[in-house]
């Protein structure tokens, strides 16, 4: 996990929304490219969902707020690839 995942599962748990990396990345201090990878990761370990493939929109899981609150540490995270 990187800097960067934490502030987006952060930036999605506060405001609790699906929207697609390029407005993520505008409300975060991130660019757009990596915003867009960590997201994929971050889906490929089931901590988001995208909700909308046509838009690409996603939005936090249930595993998403479990990892925030310390319930569940990252090394527990398998990708699902």
């Amino acid at each position: 996990m990187t800097n960067a995942d934490d502030t987006i599962l952060e930036f999605f748990e506060e405001h609790a929304i699906a929207l697609p990396p390029a407005a993520v990345a505008y409300n975060i201090d991130f660019s757009y490219s990596h915003v867009r990878n960590r997201m994929r990761t971050l889906a490929d370990h089931g901590l988001l969902l995208k909700v909308d493939e046509e838009k690409g929109y996603y939005g936090i899981t249930d595993q998403g707020i479990a990892y925030l609150a310390g319930e569940l540490e990252a090394k527990e995270l398998e990708s699902g690839s």
